[in-house]
């Protein structure tokens, strides 16, 4: 009968999927092993030990099928054990690692998996391991490892949200109505926006990050501490400055400067992200919005307006390795009038596939989505256009994150 002496599962060693079944010596006779079979049906594998030394393993299903072969019981029955032993099994040490014996299980070929293998402590027999033992262990680590990474995952999402708490409150604030959609591919994301009031006007950014998933979480983080940094010394009523400060402060502290730009021997090593980005400053007084954009474009809605229009920026991103450290973008200064719309978004809505010819929505898609509810509240607009976006994307996978801010300027 065999008797698990399971290790603690965080020991994750062989140890851990140690039994210890009947075993039987090289001098036990084929009758003897015949014996303990019949005596458990559930016995798959019998250990041979001589002396406290493995010396092999017979498999049930090998040995059965011999002694059932014509006259083989009467010529093998008192014969010794061996004679239908596998004399090279898979031997290894009780505190082994499992993702090493997972590997030693992958050299020795697939009758590990039926035979199992001999478990010793100091050269000595301890027990059997069985492989699909091995095969479970190892699901339930990597399932074990998936929970971990996963909890983590949820709690950097919090943190994450928690950048944007303050931009949301100040929005609120500020604004009547509005939308601010932001929709991580994954749990966490590479969108960021950030939004500040001041007794005049208001600024908005919205920024899409090299990456998605936890790399691109990473770097809104590292973004969102230079926007801050920069905010304490820069004017918000400049957008294209505050862009050009980001960039070189990205650059240096990440050291992602062009081969020309610094003497450092291991330039192929160095990373190359950034953002691309719209940064706005919308003066209540002027009624005007001034912006820079990064490989970000604006969307406007003019109340006389029958098409929504764009305006491009500049097409550089911030902090790239692509970009010059002394790069300058280009302040836009539009004049709005009461009732006019404005949107930014991030390229997750633009370039997702989808539809019958697996192309991208597109931005005359999205222009048409916001037109057929143009005099609709803010929320409304933007509930139509996820819903033909949802509709465009159907069954195929999402491609990026979403993040879009959208405002009805009284």
């Amino acid at each position: 009968m065999s008797q698990a002496l399971a290790a603690p599962s965080s020991q994750q060693i062989a140890g851990q999927l140690l039994q210890q079944p009947p075993t039987v010596q090289s001098i036990n006779t084929n009758y003897d092993v015949l014996a303990l079979f019949s005596d458990d049906i559930a016995l798959a594998n019998l250990p041979v030990v001589d002396d406290g030394r493995p010396v092999g393993i017979i498999n049930r299903n090998t040995f059965m099928s011999q002694l059932a072969r014509p006259f083989h019981r009467e010529i093998f029955g008192r014969r010794a054990c061996t004679a239908f032993m596998n004399a090279a099994p898979l031997t290894v040490d009780y505190h082994l690692p499992l993702t090493e014996l997972s590997y030693q299980v992958l050299s020795a070929g697939e009758a590990v998996l039926s035979d199992g293998f001999l478990i010793t402590r100091d050269g000595e027999y301890a027990g059997l391991g069985q492989g699909i033992q091995l095969v479970q262990a190892l699901a339930d680590q990597q399932a074990e490892k998936h929970r971990q990474m996963m909890e983590s995952i949820h709690y950097a999402s919090v943190i994450q949200q928690s950048f944007l708490q303050s931009s949301r409150r100040e929005m609120a604030a500020a604004l009547t109505d509005y939308s601010m959609i932001w929709q991580p591919r994954d749990i966490v994301g590479g969108d960021y926006y950030y939004f500040v009031r001041r007794p005049h006007g208001f600024f908005v950014a919205v920024i899409d990050c090299t990456g998605h998933g936890v790399p691109g979480a990473f770097m809104t983080l590292i973004m969102a501490s230079a926007l801050k940094q920069v905010l304490t010394s820069h004017d918000l009523t400049n957008p294209a400055e505050l862009l050009g400060a980001i960039n070189r402060q990205v650059k240096e502290s990440l050291g992602q400067l062009a081969e020309h730009e610094q003497d450092d021997e291991d330039f192929e090593l160095r990373s190359d992200d950034g953002m691309d980005c719209a940064f706005c400053w919308f003066d209540t007084d002027a009624r005007t919005l001034t912006y820079a954009g990064a490989k970000t474009p604006l969307f406007l809605l003019r109340p006389e307006d029958e098409e929504i229009g764009s305006i491009d920026g500049n097409k550089k991103g911030v902090g790239y390795v692509g970009t010059p450290l002394d790069y300058t973008w280009d302040n836009q200064t539009i004049a709005l009038p009461a009732g006019s719309r404005v949107y930014i978004t991030t390229d997750g809505i633009i370039d997702q596939i989808g539809g019958a010819k697996r192309i991208a929505f597109g931005k005359k898609r999205f222009k048409a989505a916001l037109l057929s509810r143009r005099d609709a509240p803010m929320a409304e607009q933007q509930r139509e256009l996820l819903a033909r976006f949802a509709d465009w994307q159907n069954e195929h996978s999402r491609r990026d994150d979403v993040s879009l801010f959208a405002v009805h300027l009284p």
